[in-house]
């Protein structure tokens, strides 16, 4: 019976496919919890906590002396003297703890990755095929760290603020490598699969459309414009909020229009999530799509929730954490729909 079976469905190889795929799906548990950590971080000012880049460095300060060489660092950033001139160094290890174990978190899942991955190419575990793609996220993993960077840099120079740009670009390379390890984890394991060309491409453009939304969510958080016009749908009594005009100019500058466009793309996800997930359930499809649209009406609320409370740290965390529930769903269907 072995002998009649083809070479890629041996039982020994097909138990490797499956030790990588929950590796890779652990992984991206990791990093999953990375995106949640890296919100929260954001939401309580601790970003710019750590004003050096020290990826070689792993322990926090452990004497006085250490802790007041970082906080003198920090009373040199912008942050410290336009907005937390008045911060002692207790409330200064309030705010480091959490953009430290941020960093940590990091370079955990890089090791959580590169081990195992040398492990496996040593044992030959790795299918054909799949070498170079894994080297490549593990490059890509490389290069988020030093985008984290260049992403807090961009706020250690004349303003307490990011770049609202650097942070969409964190964010957006954090939801492609989440989405890249879930792939590869539903291929391998070779989920149940629906064959169906134009549902496939629906589902691609819809998930390419919440992506897109996710990106501008960033920029939205980035520019702190959760906190303004709190009231839904009008934004203030307006369809189009008066101080932004011209909306292909001010998009990804003006923070009410910034919002406005966030709703609109939230909005049209919505709307195309729960006919895709209609379509799924009609036609006895993926029953992630199913899911992903369900998740798009918790999603919807949480974001809603969000706005009239005026983006509070609890509730924004939770709509993050919400939209990587829901990309993870996508990229379950799309491995569903199409090996």
């Amino acid at each position: 019976m072995r002998d009649s079976l083809p070479a890629d469905l041996e039982p020994s190889t097909t138990d490797h496919r499956r030790v990588l795929a929950w590796w890779l799906l652990a992984v991206a548990a990791m990093v999953a919890v990375m995106v949640s950590l890296g919100g929260v971080t954001r939401l309580t000012g601790s970003g710019l906590s750590m004003a050096q880049w020290n990826p070689h460095h792993i322990l926090p300060p452990l004497t006085h002396q250490d802790w007041e060489h970082s906080f003198a660092l920090y009373r040199q950033t912008p942050e410290y003297r336009l907005v937390n001139a008045d911060m002692d160094l207790t409330g200064y290890q309030g705010i480091f703890w959490l953009e430290y174990i941020h960093r940590l978190w990091g370079r955990l899942i890089g090791l959580a990755f590169a081990a195992p991955l040398a492990f496996f190419a040593w044992r030959r575990m790795i299918p054909a095929g799949w070498g170079w793609p894994l080297v490549g996220l593990l490059a890509l993993g490389g290069a988020q760290g030093g985008l984290g960077w260049l992403m807090v840099a961009s706020g250690l120079v004349d303003r307490p603020e990011v770049s609202h740009f650097r942070l969409a670009a964190h964010l957006l390379v954090a939801l492609l490598i989440l989405s890249a390890l879930i792939l590869g984890a539903c291929t391998l394991l070779r989920v149940r699969l629906h064959r169906h060309r134009l549902g496939f491409h629906v589902a691609l453009a819809i998930s390419a459309l919440a992506l897109c939304t996710m990106v501008w969510g960033a920029l939205v958080a980035g520019l702190d414009a959760g906190r303004i016009h709190n009231t839904f749908p009008l934004m203030s009594g307006s369809l189009w909020p008066a101080e932004a005009r011209a909306p292909l100019i001010n998009a990804v500058e003006s923070p009410a229009a910034v919002q406005y466009v966030h709703r609109v793309l939230a909005l049209t996800t919505w709307a195309g999530l729960t006919l895709l997930a209609l379509w799924s359930w009609r036609s006895k499809g993926p029953p992630a799509l199913v899911l992903a649209g369900i998740w798009a009406w918790v999603q919807a609320g949480l974001g809603v929730t969000t706005l009239l409370h005026g983006a509070p740290v609890t509730l924004a965390a939770m709509h993050q954490g919400g939209a990587v529930m829901l990309l993870s769903l996508l990229c379950w269907g799309l491995a569903s729909l199409r090996r």
